[in-house]
């Protein structure tokens, strides 16, 4: 096995607890859009990963939903949270010299507001949000943008989602992938059917995945 030079995580539901400002933020723009009944929001469960005007296409919801869940998303950021451990994993992972990257389905500036206010930015080299690659998750375009801002190969990097748009998009730039079961939000039994390379319950079991890995030579 090649020397693991990169890790590249997905941010909700691996990094940042943020479901419950999530949910309210769909049900809000949802309401003012139009939407009658209640919100559908477990649907939109199902396709997390992926970009939200993606999603919106997807479902045939209005386009007009972005910019209402995008206002009170950040209205609401200050309930957003860290998993536990993940600074931690963070720490071990940077300590053992790799390169941290997040691709998330997020506004890239959005996330990197995200990510300062929450403490985690020192622990991260780049961020992606899926507006600034043409072909968001489930396409390989972020990964491999992120690899190419921190100088890995898809041989010696790894993909860590919670969601199949995270797992296709790793597998589709050729680097391993593991599923993040820790955050128990979106669709677990979709992500097992994506067949990622491992499973990890825990950041800890991310630090276990990589951490002896990275002192490998090729």
């Amino acid at each position: 096995m090649s020397r693991l030079d990169a890790v590249v995580f997905d941010l909700d539901g691996v990094l940042i607890d943020s479901f419950a400002v999530m949910r309210r933020a769909f049900a809000r723009a949802y309401a003012e859009t139009g939407g009658s009944g209640p919100a559908p929001f477990e649907e939109y469960t199902r396709h997390l990963g992926m970009f939200l005007p993606d999603i919106l296409r997807l479902m045939r919801l209005p386009a007009a939903m972005e910019g209402v869940f995008v206002r009170e998303s950040l209205r609401l950021a200050g309930e957003v949270t860290v998993y536990p451990g993940v600074p931690e994993m963070l720490a071990e992972l940077r300590g053992a010299g790799l390169r941290i990257a997040v691709a998330t389905g997020k506004h890239g500036a959005r996330a990197r507001v995200l990510l300062d206010r929450l403490g985690l930015s020192a622990g991260v080299d780049c961020v992606l949000g899926g507006d600034e690659v043409r072909r968001p998750k489930p396409a390989p375009d972020m990964v491999t943008a992120c690899l190419a801002l921190v100088g890995a190969t898809a041989r010696a990097a790894v993909m860590v989602g919670d969601a199949p748009a995270d797992i296709r998009s790793g597998r589709a730039a050729g680097v391993r992938t593991l599923g993040a079961l820790w955050g128990g939000y979106g669709d677990s039994d979709a992500l097992l059917r994506s067949r990622p390379d491992a499973l990890c319950r825990s950041p800890g079991d991310v630090v276990a995945h990589c951490r002896p890995r990275a002192a490998l030579d090729a």
